[in-house]
């Protein structure tokens, strides 16, 4: 499984909208597109959107391109400043996995 997340930087004073809309839930339906898991962090000035999945590629071209999609992005711009960044994960870690060799030493 693959992770990606969208960092976005939130206008000053839009923190409560911004709750807001994420109380509402995500525009789309995760289940139905193919995620297997999806979350946000919300933290200060930051916002950070987590996708989990197979060819996340793919899924988020696909919720980019829903028209309800586009519509709930369109609710987000002027709440956020500038361009979001997108993090590709380089490390990750679950119990069950062996503790790599020199790390901690």
């Amino acid at each position: 499984m693959k992770r990606l997340a969208v960092i976005a930087r939130l206008r000053e004073r839009v923190q409560e909208r911004a709750a807001e809309l994420l109380a509402q839930g995500p525009p789309f339906d995760p289940r139905e597109i193919g995620f297997e898991r999806h979350s946000v962090y919300m933290s200060g000035d930051q916002v950070v959107f987590v996708f989990e999945g197979g060819d996340l590629d793919r899924l988020l071209r696909t919720v980019v391109k829903d028209a309800g999609g586009s519509e709930a992005f369109s609710r987000w711009e002027d709440l956020v400043e500038g361009v979001p960044r997108v993090a590709q994960e380089v490390y990750s870690w679950e119990r069950g996995d062996e503790w790599p060799e020199g790390w901690g030493e």
